[in-house]
């Protein structure tokens, strides 16, 4: 009956978050210990683990994320460009179309590889880590911004273009 006593007259007091790194953060028990969430929010240490985000106009679709992701929850499709297409906030000229680029969060282990091997630092782990979803598809975040019809017509263009080509280097050999 004392710890109840106790812990009624303690609760009277709110619990202030100071953060992981405070030196005696464990040792703040003094309070109310219940988080009234989504109203007060735990700090988060900012070398956290979270949500992955990408801007996909930084993106040279390299593929490098894709092959680090142990889980395989990174799918990428590219299709190559027929001339430049633009470049990223780095100055690096990007060659590829990301015609689909998905990230599974629900597949996701949060481990960071994807992050580190990234040329461009297009990938990036946000302080968001509360997604709640009802359905798991929901998980699956799409960053490309294509178009399946767009996807189709920029294919019909290399293809058109590696025809063409074809056909000049073919031409240039029979002239020889």
């Amino acid at each position: 009956m004392g710890l109840t006593i106790k812990h009624i007259w303690a609760a009277r007091n709110g619990r202030k978050f100071d953060g992981v790194a405070n030196d005696n953060y464990f040792e703040q028990q003094e309070g109310i210990v219940t988080i009234q969430y989504p109203h007060q929010a735990i700090p988060v240490p900012e070398i956290g683990r979270y949500q992955l985000d990408v801007a996909i106009d930084d993106c040279v679709v390299c593929d490098l994320c894709a092959k680090i992701c142990p889980v395989d929850c990174i799918t990428i499709e590219s299709i190559k460009a027929v001339e430049d297409i633009g470049k990223t906030s780095d100055g690096t000229t990007k060659r590829l179309h990301a015609s689909k680029f998905f990230i599974d969060h629900a597949k996701c282990m949060y481990c960071g590889l994807c992050t580190t091997v990234c040329p461009t630092e297009c990938i990036i782990m946000t302080s968001e880590y509360d997604v709640s979803v009802f359905d798991i598809n929901e998980m699956d975040r799409k960053f490309s911004v294509m178009t399946e019809q767009q996807a189709v017509e920029k294919q019909l263009m290399l293809d058109k273009f590696n025809e063409e080509r074809a056909a000049a280097k073919a031409a240039a050999t029979k002239k020889d």
